[in-house]
């Protein structure tokens, strides 16, 4: 072979298999983009279309075949859940009992998780599994038991039925959580502050909490969202109208405020304002959540 065709020959080969290379690169790109993009387009479809849906008027929604854009842009299903006097409660309670439970379960939880991390005991995998088994019992399997001693007690209609079993379910989340963050904190610190002359409680909240705030920040957007899509207990332990929470105010509005038979325009509509709370907090803090996430995945 002579020596222009062995250059040709190895010149055009790496070339050749180089732009297969990247051509199979490229198409790999695509297919995860498409893959990416339709697999949100799949999950916003709904929230998408509940909320084009509570700016159509009554009208509209119902009009043959659908109109998908709300023309004319219409917030008559805004001014009517406002106008209830039991919707408007609803959010107010659904602020306190979310606010509560997610309030109590930060500090009791932070101060179990802190004990389960620093403290050496016999069984404490075992107890973070029993912990973590809370969070999973179903709580239709109590929720007579419940309902029969909060009546004796006589806490129906009040804060405290919402409450207590909110914290008993979301307490384990945020001790299992908050083990995990403790755990990777350096003990030094501790014990330099502790030669400084705090007590253990002091390190605790001057030196363990400021640390792990982006944990804290994940465990309190965790255990408020838990708290605020709440619907069974909120709807066995609550009978009076101005005690709802927000999902069950929505669920009831079928016949009970509205006199429409379907009222879809004025339920997208407060799905929203319900909604919209958690997509706020998740904005506002989703650095924090991220690194929070993230936290203690890469060691040294």
């Amino acid at each position: 072979m002579t020596a222009p065709a062995r250059m040709m020959s190895t010149g055009t080969l790496p070339t050749a298999a180089a732009r297969g290379r990247a051509r199979g690169r490229f198409l790999e790109g695509i297919g995860f983009y498409a893959f990416v993009i339709g697999f949100v387009v799949f999950c916003m479809a709904p929230f998408i279309w509940t909320l084009l849906t509570s700016f159509k008027g009554p009208t509209t929604i119902y009009e043959t075949p659908i109109r998908y854009l709300p023309i004319p842009f219409d917030l008559v299903n805004y001014r009517l859940i406002f106008e209830l006097d039991r919707f408007r409660w609803a959010l107010v309670n659904s602020v306190i009992v979310a606010s509560s439970a997610t309030a109590i379960s930060l500090v009791i939880g932070s101060i179990c998780a802190y004990a389960i991390a620093r403290l050496d005991f016999p069984c404490k995998n075992l107890l973070l599994a029993l912990v973590l088994a809370i969070a999973m019992f179903p709580g239709i399997a109590i929720i007579g038991p419940l309902f029969k001693q909060f009546n004796a007690w006589g806490l129906t209609n009040n804060y405290l039925a919402l409450i207590l079993p909110n914290v008993t379910f979301t307490l384990p989340i945020c001790i299992w959580t908050l083990t995990a963050f403790f755990s990777d904190l350096p003990i030094e610190l501790e014990e330099s502050a502790r030669v400084d002359g705090c007590t253990r409680m002091q390190a605790f909240y001057k030196i363990v909490v400021p640390l792990a705030a982006p944990g804290v920040f994940t465990a309190a957007i965790l255990l408020f969202i838990h708290a605020w899509n709440e619907f069974l207990f909120a709807r066995t332990f609550m009978s009076q109208p101005n005690r709802l929470t927000a999902t069950v105010a929505i669920a009831q509005f079928e016949g009970a405020d509205i006199a429409a038979q379907y009222p879809w325009g004025q339920i997208t509509a407060a799905s929203i304002v319900i909604t919209l709370p958690l997509v706020l907090l998740v904005l506002i803090f989703q650095r924090r959540i991220v690194s929070g996430l993230t936290a203690g995945a890469v060691k040294g």
